[in-house]
């Protein structure tokens, strides 16, 4: 072991190992000679050199999501859309076509629409649960089809093997956000995705305490040059927030179990509710994409619920106001209930057309279900839905 002048005890000896994964902040490792460090760089040796060229805290985790995902050699990043970013600006280039869902994440339509574009790569949105849709999108020089399992927010499920199958024919690669979904209720890699992606800051972490991203791809040469980009780039993840996703990982498929079945009860409940237009929750019969969602999902809903009151922007506001004991902010995956309003949070650089062209209006709510008691939870959604109803 490495020992130096100012910290010359090093680490102490021990016969037995610690329980829980140490948290590991050093941000440079020392090596014992330039040869040793020469053997770690090119692959002869394992080891660390510096933080954001990875750390054990990092890589702990990444093998645990990895596990869950039934994939290998995948990358924790500081944030969900540094793993989109990982995947768009590590594997393309400029002259390449990008075709992603036209309902995705509302900072990944804004790479698409904007960024992507500023460097040369063209980019074309398509509905992802119609192949045939995507189908008529791609080009000679499509490199990569983008799409999430179930959108945000409106809760419309991907053709994920038709479009996996349309890609593999033309030669195109799939990376596939199960943010939402998790891979508890669908392993996208199994149904022929080339890449995964995760936003760890959401369910699989939990608490609303950390910002992480997951990438993976099958292809290790794919792997690499996404690996290598998001060093250059420096989106490293912190030592600490990795200890704490994996902690929260820890409890992960109890909380899932528990969501899911708070997110049925909401949804039903609110399907029955004055003022209430619309309601979309994946294993309802009534929900747009219900069959496939039956077979993709295998019959789990998750926790995501999303619904339309009538009303516009005054009953929205008297909602928010009036649904006390739930948060409202823009995330999801929380312990803790949170309402957020997609018009005025993760779609509002959309124009008004633009957001109505995708269900989304002035009274439209998504909700991340967390695992408060489920009566309780019910009757602080029957409070703002009585404010809504007396704001028009």
């Amino acid at each position: 072991m490495k020992r130096t002048i100012m910290r010359p005890g090093g680490l102490p000896d021990s016969a037995s190992t610690p329980v829980v994964t140490p948290l590991m902040p050093s941000v440079v490792y020392a090596s014992d000679t330039p040869d040793a460090l020469d053997a770690q760089y090119e692959g002869r040796a394992e080891g660390y050199t510096y933080a954001r060229e990875g750390h054990p805290n990092a890589d702990v985790l990444a093998r645990r999501i990895d596990a869950l995902e039934g994939m290998s050699g995948g990358m924790v990043t500081g944030s969900g859309m540094s793993a989109v970013a990982a995947v768009l600006l590590g594997l393309c280039g400029a002259g390449d076509h990008v075709v992603g869902g036209n309902q995705l994440y509302g900072r990944s339509l804004r790479m698409m629409a904007e960024d992507l574009p500023r460097l040369g790569i063209a980019t074309t949105l398509a509905d992802p649960t119609d192949v045939a849709s995507v189908a008529a999108t791609l080009r000679p020089e499509t490199r990569l089809v983008l799409i999430e399992v179930v959108s945000n927010p409106t809760l419309r499920i991907a053709d994920v093997e038709g479009i996996a199958a349309l890609c593999q024919e033309r030669g195109v690669l799939l990376a596939v956000d199960n943010t939402f979904t998790t891979p508890l209720a669908v392993q996208p890699a199994a149904l022929g995705a080339d890449i995964v992606i995760h936003s760890l800051t959401k369910l699989l972490a939990g608490h609303s305490d950390v910002t992480l991203g997951w990438v993976a791809a099958k292809d290790a040469a794919l792997m690499e040059r996404m690996r290598v980009f998001a060093v250059t780039a420096g989106f490293t993840a912190s030592p600490f927030d990795c200890w704490l996703a994996e902690r929260g990982l820890m409890s992960f498929d109890l909380r899932f179990e528990r969501t899911q079945a708070n997110a049925q009860r909401l949804a039903d409940h609110l399907a029955g509710q004055a003022g209430v237009t619309r309601v979309l929750y994946p294993t309802r019969p009534d929900h747009p994409d219900a069959a496939r969602a039956q077979g993709l999902l295998r019959g789990r809903g998750c926790n995501m619920v999303s619904f339309e009151i009538a009303g516009g922007r005054p009953a929205a506001n008297a909602f928010a106001a009036a649904a006390d004991g739930v948060a409202f902010a823009p995330t999801l995956g929380d312990v803790g209930t949170t309402l957020s309003h997609p018009a005025s949070s993760s779609h509002r650089a959309l124009t008004p057309e633009g957001r109505a062209a995708i269900g989304i209006s002035e009274g439209f709510f998504r909700v991340s279900v967390g695992l408060e008691p489920v009566d309780a939870l019910l009757a602080t959604f029957d409070a703002g839905l009585n404010a809504a109803r007396q704001a028009t």
